[in-house]
């Protein structure tokens, strides 16, 4: 090996070494704040610091019923050009009408919980890192810690329930829209009626596919409000950080969400 070889090598094991060590120290951190909102949920009351309901449904509308008309619309669009593709595709094979089977899968395993989570990084996870990134600039977190208020129960617990409570709701939501809009172009174009498409989709779905697509929503709520609440944590630099650190919580909610979605179809599609 050259000489010169070496440093550049070094170099590149040195900055393999220190993403590393950041990525276990973020995901450490994740963990010691669902550890401690988990603590809050189960202790508050007779710690005589609950975890207010009031914040919890507060969030709960802000996650959830105002991203309702975004998420109906963009999983409509998705029924759409599922049965688009789907009746071009087995149209070469004259199995059209099967065509309600993959909407049907595709919707309630994939895209349903898939786009839920994506609509709610890009909504709410950006809003919880700028809400709280600008309380950490402005020193209002450290204001709670000095009036003996825990910024975790106070900020970060109603908004964990909030997103376990709504994600699943919203995905559920979400299935019947894509699959309204994919009955819609399937009467358009097949002439399948509305009640022979839902008849069939009851008919080849099973709980387990509905479930699978519950579970992995559940799964997305953690990230989005884990990855938010923590980039709105550690903002640093005034108003350059906090648009970082919102940037930064969009996209590692969406890439967290795409990376776990792939790992829960390929372990429960393997039998």
């Amino acid at each position: 090996m050259a000489e010169g070889a070496r440093p550049a090598l070094f170099v590149a094991l040195e900055r393999l070494g220190r993403v590393s060590v950041e990525l276990v120290e973020e995901f450490g951190y994740y963990l010691a704040l669902c550890v401690e909102c988990v603590y809050w949920l189960a202790m508050g009351t007779l710690r005589r610091q609950p975890v207010r309901v009031s914040a919890t449904v507060q969030q709960m509308v802000e996650v959830g019923l105002a991203g309702l008309p975004i998420i109906f619309m963009l999983s409509f669009a998705i029924g759409v050009m599922l049965a688009i593709q789907g009746i071009h595709t087995l149209k070469q094979f004259g199995a059209q009408t099967q065509v309600v089977l993959g909407i049907a899968l595709s919707v309630t395993r994939e895209f349903g919980p898939l786009m839920t989570g994506i609509v709610v990084a890009g909504r709410s996870g950006s809003s919880l890192a700028a809400r709280i990134g600008t309380m950490s600039i402005n020193q209002e977190i450290d204001a709670l810690r000095v009036m003996g208020i825990n910024p975790v129960r106070y900020l970060v617990a109603p908004v964990m329930v909030a997103m376990l409570i709504m994600m699943p709701l919203m995905a559920l939501f979400a299935d019947f829209a894509a699959l309204f809009g994919g009955a819609l172009f399937c009467k358009l174009e097949l002439g399948l009626s509305y009640r022979a498409f839902w008849d069939q989709t009851v008919n080849f779905l099973a709980v387990d596919d509905i479930m699978q697509g519950l579970a992995k929503s559940v799964v997305f709520a953690l990230v989005v409000a884990l990855v938010g609440v923590s980039n709105g944590f550690s903002v640093t630099g005034g108003a350059d950080g906090l648009g970082r650190a919102t940037t930064r919580a969009v996209v590692l909610s969406i890439s967290y969400i795409v990376l776990t979605d792939m790992f829960f179809t390929y372990f429960l599609n393997r039998g």
